[in-house]
């Protein structure tokens, strides 16, 4: 039994690399039904894809409230606390109920997986779903891990599946062409159930499309069934917007650059299939509020920081970039977990960087700073292991044309974004 939440998480956390090696979901299969199965008690919306599902759930939960909803979200990873893993209308789960389910899961382990401890996520999975079961809600909005087939949040059935995007990723577990990423990704398809798709690669949209088809499900595709049109830039962005019978024009949208335009598009279809009776003018005030804690999120005028965790995120970021700042230089810092495609995004950021700076993080699947530098071949390379002193160093020495953009790894944006609104040079700066 934990006796406090630190103890609670400081356990927890360093089930990260479990070495439960059982079938995939068969323990979380297994405490659910000890607890009486609460996920089949809760409604839910479920997002997978590569980049782009913790905005679009945000977007999306923002929607529902504004409509009257009361909603909880599952998300990851946190930026300073587990709690923010899950909430409901935004609030965060307490520590004490947190540590009550917590406790109500470790007997089950003890008493009836002989002490087999499954991952971090897949005990926070049935937290989630313990959580919102015994809370008074109209939906639970669930963001997958990894993948979807095999994803623990896949126990669920939702009444609308929402993914994203594709790309290679975590390819030493989903598999190494874009067909078979988007097969793991569409495993969240249930049958009788609608999906919807933000997908841009014609094979990629075609397995979803067939696994949607066998599901008996109806597929609902941007630039197919959803369509974005006259797009208009700035600070808020606006866009048109058609689906079905629904049109909506001028929409405005808090989030920058293109690809959130693309999320926010799916966020509003994901909820019209949940509740056609949403107002327009609900989805007018939801979006132009709607943000998301590190991503493209400016921390003062020149500090901006951006969970750019794999090559399509990194094309969206810079292009971003030079939408917004294109008389800027770029000075990034990057730092990131050994299971991505690192070549590919450090190529992009070659090209257009004043300089690039590599670090480290201090997890067990980190890259090493060294590593990362190596596959550089840009004239003003930096790297080190301390990234406090990295941020340090550059925020020091910025230019006044010059813009400071750290990215990479999700868990390294946490720590950093930590890091740096406690810093006087941040804290003190108007948060643009």
């Amino acid at each position: 039994m934990f006796h406090s939440i630190e103890e609670c998480t400081d356990f927890i956390f360093k089930l990260r690399a479990s070495t439960y090696k059982g079938k995939p979901l068969e323990a979380v299969r297994r405490i659910l039904f000890e607890l009486d199965n609460p996920h089949e008690k809760v409604k839910f919306i479920h997002f997978a894809g590569s980049n782009g599902k913790g905005s679009t759930l945000n977007a999306t939960r923002e929607i529902l409230m504004e409509h009257g909803m009361r909603i909880g979200a599952f998300i990851s990873p946190h930026l300073e606390r587990v709690n923010e893993r899950i909430t409901i209308d935004n609030e965060q789960i307490t520590d004490e109920d947190f540590l009550k389910y917590a406790n109500s899961i470790d007997h089950i382990i003890r008493t009836k997986l002989d002490g087999q401890y499954p991952s971090f996520f897949e005990i926070m999975t049935v937290i989630a779903c313990l959580h919102f079961a015994n809370e008074a809600m109209d939906v639970a909005l669930m963001e997958t891990g990894i993948g979807g087939r095999i994803d623990s949040t896949n126990i669920i059935t939702p009444e609308v599946s929402v993914i994203t995007t594709i790309s290679l990723e975590h390819t030493e577990i989903l598999g190494d062409t874009i067909e078979k990423i988007a097969y793991e990704k569409a495993g969240i398809v249930k049958p009788g159930k609608p999906v919807v798709v933000g997908v841009k690669q014609s094979e990629a949209r075609e397995v979803i499309k067939q696994k949607a088809i066998q599901c008996h499900s109806e597929c609902f595709s941007i630039n197919e069934e959803i369509m974005i049109n006259n797009i208009k830039k700035g600070s808020p962005q606006y866009f048109d917007f058609s689906f079905g019978d629904v049109e909506i024009n001028h929409i405005p949208i808090a989030m920058q650059g293109h690809h959130q335009i693309h999320n926010a598009a799916l966020a509003i279809a994901a909820s019209y299939l949940f509740d056609p009776a949403i107002a327009e003018t609900t989805i007018r005030n939801a979006l132009r509020k709607a943000r998301w804690e590190g991503r493209f999120e400016r921390l003062n005028n020149q500090v901006i920081i951006d969970g750019a965790h794999n090559s399509e995120g990194t094309e969206a970021l810079i292009n971003t970039l030079i939408e917004l700042y294109p008389d800027k230089k770029y000075r990034f810092i990057y730092a990131a977990l050994q299971d991505k495609d690192h070549a590919v995004s450090i190529s992009m950021m070659d090209q257009v960087a004043a300089s690039m700076s590599f670090t480290q993080i201090d997890l067990p699947r980190a890259a090493k700073a060294a590593v990362l530098a190596s596959q550089s071949n840009h004239s003003n390379i930096r790297f080190s292991e301390n990234w406090e002193q990295v941020i340090k160093d550059e925020i020091t020495t910025l230019q006044e044309n010059e813009l400071l953009i750290i990215t990479g790894s999700l868990y390294f944006i946490a720590e950093a974004r930590k890091f740096l609104v406690e810093k006087v040079e941040i804290r003190d700066t108007e948060i643009g």
